[in-house]
């Protein structure tokens, strides 16, 4: 079965035909700037491929609504939310279509194929400018009540401040620049690290800081839905030494808390830039079984 996926992002769409557990056809192509504008450059990949299409399956941001057949909430795409995108999509490729959010996906790629396969409990943590993910039990997404399950960002670590705010390097790069009084894309996350390596005390500091929260962000997940498996995606998930830096500081909370029936299993994405294609046509095949 050729399933085309789609990952819709803010800045760009990439694609691909997921067809015997491998993609093929990849690209992209710069978001659109409308609704209309998009569903000519997504038939324009359809008409190009040179597949038997069979569905196609979309990686998408916000809250995704399968039953009211919306995007609901916010996100950098403003034109795909509050309307039936489901009929629209359906009646433009006539196929059937499949759409889970993209953090979701991300982490669906990691159960389906990747670095969580063969467990059934298990969190997904996105790292980026802010903090998502997903969490699977019995190996089934759990979106929750109101479909914010994995909205890990959204716990707070330190005087009223978030596990997004705190716990990314992207948001420790701009902590740096901050306290340097520069601009904020002065110093990226990579330029922060190179630094402290180098020995700038300030860097040293927020460095620190940065596995210090995302360490606090881990364990409270770790000990509040008790998955099997921690998986780690977003580009500071390729930085070398991550693994070791968050083990050491969580082996540290272990033992101030007397606990010693286990350790906590964190692992790092097998899918990097392709998870959400990877995981929306996972999405897709679970939905068709």
């Amino acid at each position: 079965m050729a399933i085309l996926a789609f990952d819709l992002g803010g800045s760009a769409v990439k694609y691909g035909v997921w067809e015997k557990n491998e993609l093929h056809e990849t690209g992209k192509f710069s978001t659109p700037k409308t609704w209309a504008e998009m569903k000519q450059s997504l038939l324009a990949v359809r008409t190009a491929s040179e597949f038997s299409i069979e569905g196609v399956a979309f990686s998408a941001p916000g809250v995704v609504d399968a039953r009211q057949r919306q995007i609901l909430g916010i996100s950098a795409i403003p034109y795909i939310h509050h309307f039936d995108i489901y009929d629209e999509l359906e009646n433009l490729f006539q196929l059937p279509v499949t759409i889970e959010n993209d953090a979701n996906c991300a982490g669906m790629a990691e159960i389906y194929e990747g670095a969580a396969k063969g467990n059934k409990e298990v969190a997904f943590v996105v790292i980026g400018t802010g903090i998502g993910g997903a969490v699977f039990h019995k190996g089934e997404i759990v979106k929750g009540a109101h479909l914010y399950g994995g909205e890990f960002g959204l716990m707070f670590l330190n005087n009223g401040k978030t596990f997004s705010s705190l716990g990314t390097a992207v948001q420790m790069a701009w902590r740096y620049c901050e306290r340097k009084g520069v601009e904020r894309e002065t110093f990226s996350g990579e330029d922060v690290f190179r630094l402290a390596e180098e020995g700038d005390g300030l860097a040293v500091e927020e460095v620190e800081n940065f596995y210090e929260y995302l360490t606090q962000g881990l364990f409270s997940i770790q000990f509040s839905l008790d998955p099997e498996v921690i998986v780690l995606g977003g580009g500071v998930s390729a930085k070398a030494g991550l693994l070791e830096e968050i083990n050491q500081r969580m082996e540290k909370k272990l033992k101030q808390f007397g606990l010693k029936d286990f350790v906590p299993k964190i692992v790092i994405c097998k899918y990097r830039n392709d998870a959400n294609l990877v995981g929306a046509a996972a999405n897709f095949l679970a939905h068709k079984q």
